[in-house]
């Protein structure tokens, strides 16, 4: 059976709100809702196809997707599954956050978090859930909680204290808009409103199941997880002796927890047992690593239109990369290598439930930015 590849281009408009307080536009939708008016509720009812030019739904490039056709069916049409379930977060999302006073907080924090993205680790959370017989529904409050902790990242890395990068999803960067201080306070907030969701918002499992969700997401980002891996990569810039063992822990820490927790997450409240946890685990380990290998690629690859975010910076910074340590050609072995891995972990699902974990781990491999 001959393997199946997609070409995967979807774009989409976005609507503006002109805020009194800023001289430029920022992505925005009149939504006003309460944390106590069940705001996810759209996700329990038949599906709201919110207008294109009233969404941010993430730009999704890549030009060449091949499917494994042994495991999965060659018809997956993952373009149709990425837009949906990324409607489905947007629409969440953006409940998630009105505008409410204090106004000026609640705008940076809709800057950053409605910008686009891939939204790559709500569609992977969602996606686990589902291939265990859960519902999309039971798994949209931890998928925009990861989402809104990735945003959170990217606000904080983007920093001068820490990046200091003035480009992010092909706009400036939240500081440079909002001011230091607001855009640390706008991350700190998300991050306390992420817990919030998962413990308020989520249903159709058990209080067991949400309490493992959370400690599984406070896992992924504190000292074992994010945090750690952050600590390490700022100590480490310029460092002669950083060897692929501490950058393997970089990344596993920094990028892979998160897609790791978020993969997870779903799987717990899909009903997973622990087996299949721990094979969700290791799915999710590989394309993490994945994830920051190609990353590394890009960087020195491709430009910053290209990328929506400033390119060259590791080389700028000294920062220790793949290409960096092992050369372009080994990095893209290694990518393919962790590629084939994550995809093994799959085998013995059912495949049809199995094809958007398949098609994402490919997708993550061959993607241009």
């Amino acid at each position: 059976m001959a393997s199946s590849v997609m070409n995967l281009s979807v774009t989409t408009n976005t609507t503006h709100f002109c805020s009194p307080h800023l001289k430029q536009k920022i992505p925005l939708k009149l939504v006003h809702h309460s944390l106590n008016s069940n705001l996810f509720a759209l996700s329990k009812t038949p599906k709201k196809i919110i207008p294109y030019s009233c969404v941010s739904v993430s730009s999704v490039h890549t030009t060449k997707i091949v499917i494994d056709p042994s495991p999965s069916p060659p018809t997956f049409d993952f373009k149709t599954y990425m837009l949906e379930k990324a409607i489905s977060v947007n629409n969440a999302l953006d409940a998630a956050v009105s505008l409410q006073d204090p106004l000026k907080i609640q705008e940076s924090m809709r800057y950053s978090l409605l910008a686009g993205g891939k939204r790559v680790r709500p569609m992977l959370s969602i996606a686990a859930c589902e291939l265990f017989g859960g519902h999309e529904s039971t798994a949209i409050p931890s998928a925009c909680a990861v989402e809104m902790i990735h945003t959170m990242s990217l606000m904080h890395d983007d920093l001068p204290c820490m990046d200091n990068d003035d480009l992010r999803r092909g706009k400036p960067t939240n500081h440079k808009v909002y001011g230091e201080n607001v855009a640390v306070l706008a991350g700190d907030a998300m991050l306390a409103l992420a817990f919030h969701l998962v413990a308020t918002e989520t249903e159709g499992v058990s209080s067991d199941q949400v309490v493992r969700v959370i400690v599984e997401l406070a896992k992924a980002i504190g000292a074992e997880g994010l945090v750690a891996g952050q600590i390490v990569d700022v100590c480490s810039e310029g460092d002669p002796n950083l060897g692929l063992s501490d950058l393997e822990f970089i990344h596993r820490s920094k990028t892979a927890a998160l897609l790791e927790g978020s993969v997870v997450m779903g799987a717990i409240l899909g009903g997973a047992n622990e087996e299949e946890v721990e094979k969700l685990r290791k799915y999710a380990r590989c394309i993490g690593l994945l994830f920051q290998v190609v990353d590394d690629i890009l960087d020195v690859t491709k430009s910053s239109e290209e990328l929506g975010k400033t390119a060259g910076k590791d080389l700028v910074a000294d920062k220790t990369t793949y290409p960096k340590l092992i050369g372009i050609e080994k990095s893209k072995e290694f990518a393919d290598k962790l590629n084939k891995e994550a995809i093994e972990q799959l085998r013995g699902f059912d495949s049809d439930k199995a094809a958007p974990l398949i098609a994402m781990a490919n997708y993550i491999a061959h993607r241009d930015n």
